[in-house]
């Protein structure tokens, strides 16, 4: 199967490095018309220190014959966001591809912690992603076809020391990606999210040398233009890093129904090995879907009960 992105539009968000500019010139290379967006800013969210960042990767793009635009919206600015889709719209006539790519650090343990980075952090991760996708719905809803990809990462799946606020926006683009997967079902838009190990601006102070060698943005790449392509699945977590890409997923015991008698903190506890047991464990695809099952298993277990009784 060959993926092709000939004819479609991708907006590529914190693309003028790392991650984000992989993703950008590896699209246009299959063909895609993409929009460059980085608005210049530091690892941290601070002033523009880097305004030709996004035009640098244009000129990449175009230089290899490809076809893009810069733009630098702040993600944290509806406003912003939408004129940078609206043009997007506007020149190329319709927009196909969102990956929310963009992203700043603050790292402290949370003891240590400022509120105004904690809200900095969900602001940009978190919020950028929605501003954009909320942006780019009523295209992909009207055209019937659309494939937005969110960056979550494994803080926010299985947690770090010194990233609560990265872990919860991380773990906030999830929930985002499954509400979004569901709605979008019937509308022939498909959402997904990607957790990356990557040698970024991001990681460079965090992962040893050796492992940076290994850890290329590229290495990650083609996983993310497969979760956009026509091929793609949705409401899916591919992790990928080093050439390595595996699937997360938030699995459930099959559960221990508890009779009103026996409904207390002890019995939980005396029975707790068997609730946590996970050798049987089950995908649940909705929150609806738990509920249905929670009811089934307790229909079940009074039903059986007044059989014996």
């Amino acid at each position: 199967m060959s993926i092709d992105f000939s004819g479609k539009v991708a907006i590529v968000t914190g693309a003028g490095g790392g991650l984000g500019r992989a993703h950008a010139l590896a699209l246009a290379e299959r063909g895609a018309n993409v929009v460059v967006n980085d608005m210049g800013g530091s690892v941290a969210g601070a002033a523009t220190c880097d305004a030709d960042a996004a035009a640098r990767v244009v000129a990449e793009i175009e230089g290899n014959g490809g076809r893009a635009f810069a733009h630098r919206a702040d993600v944290t600015s509806p406003g912003e966001v939408e004129d940078m889709v609206s043009q997007a719209a506007a020149r190329w006539g319709r927009v196909d591809i969102l990956i929310n790519n963009a992203g700043i650090l603050r790292d402290k343990s949370f003891a240590k912690a400022g509120l105004e980075d904690f809200r900095k952090v969900l602001d940009v991760h978190l919020m950028g992603s929605v501003h954009c996708s909320q942006a780019v719905w009523p295209y992909m809803a009207e055209q019937g076809y659309g494939r937005i990809l969110m960056t979550t990462s494994a803080s926010g799946i299985y947690g770090n020391f010194g990233q609560a606020g990265y872990g919860a926006a991380k773990s906030g683009v999830v929930g985002l990606m499954n509400v979004l997967a569901i709605e979008g079902e019937r509308k022939g838009i498909r959402v997904n999210a990607l957790a990356p190990t990557a040698a970024t601006r991001m990681t460079e102070d965090l992962i040893d040398e050796a492992a940076l060698e290994a850890l290329t943005p590229e290495s990650i790449t083609p996983g993310a233009l497969f979760l956009v392509s026509q091929a793609a699945p949705t409401k899916t977590i591919l992790a990928a890093g080093a050439g390595v890409f595996a699937v997360a997923r938030m699995r459930e015991s099959v559960g221990v129904y508890l009779p009103e008698q026996a409904r207390s903190a002890e019995v939980i506890a005396e029975r707790w090995d068997e609730i946590s047991d996970m050798s049987a464990s089950v995908v649940t695809e909705t929150a609806f879907g738990q509920t249905g099952r929670y009811v089934a298993i307790a229909n079940s277990a009074t039903l059986r009960a007044e059989v014996t009784r």
